[in-house]
């Protein structure tokens, strides 16, 4: 399973240039291309995703529309900046959509899918100890595994309600938090583990079918996540 930012990328066939446009532009944000509070043109953008100036002239409404670009006059458009009320947002929007979510997964999800996400989990987890125990320590590869099964659970979650609206919305909030985590609090080393393992007692609430207690489960994780952005601060 991948993030939902990537499935969406993955998925879709880009009908149009403007569809085309907005593609790039979201890969070239999420690799780090372009950086939180980069200053970027119109004719920067063309030679970025190599789509005309028309595409990118039609990109623009709706980037401005998502909060991933604003316009400056005089000097071009901006990568929104990393900052307390970015994180502040868009950690609440996640707390939001995420406990009614997970409150939604554990009534209605199947045994299978909670066991996968179980297994997935205790592989990742297993891994991660055996290397920190060892003389290399855990290694990027480990980190970026980690990370997947990370993204995967909250994108299963969100997945399982089936309802593009919310999809859409959440799309666009994990690029703000993909954002905020490559400027801030991108999974590594120190915090790996500590996040597993809050995934852990999240998937242990599901199994147990409350719906309150994976509520209390996610939101307390979701919570963590964005005190360690704001410590970065």
């Amino acid at each position: 399973m991948v993030a939902i930012v990537e499935q969406a990328l993955s998925d879709r066939e880009p009908n149009n240039l403007r569809s085309r446009a907005y593609d790039s532009f979201t890969r070239h944000l999420l690799a780090r291309d372009l950086r939180a509070g980069q200053f970027i043109s119109q004719r920067e953008l063309v030679e970025l995703t190599q789509l005309p100036l028309g595409a990118i002239r039609e990109l623009i409404p709706r980037l401005e529309a998502e909060g991933l670009v604003r316009t400056v006059p005089n000097r071009g458009m901006q990568i929104p900046h990393v900052d307390v009320g970015l994180i502040r947002e868009a950690f609440q929007l996640r707390l939001f959509l995420e406990r009614e979510a997970v409150a939604s997964f554990t009534l209605h999800a199947s045994d299978e899918a909670i066991a996968t996400l179980q297994r997935e989990h205790d592989a990742i987890i297993a891994r991660c100890e055996a290397a920190a125990a060892s003389a290399a320590g855990i290694t990027e590869e480990e980190v970026a595994l980690a990370q997947d099964v990370d993204w995967s659970l909250h994108s299963t979650i969100i997945e399982a309600l089936d309802n593009s609206i919310i999809t859409d919305i959440y799309r666009v909030n994990a690029i703000k938090i993909r954002l905020i985590k490559q400027e801030q609090t991108r999974l590594n080393t120190r915090v790996l583990l500590p996040t597993m393992r809050e995934h852990l007692a999240v998937i242990a609430a599901i199994r147990s079918r409350d719906p309150a207690r994976a509520a209390e489960a996610m939101g307390a994780h979701v919570s963590s996540a964005r005190d360690r952005a704001l410590e970065m601060r």
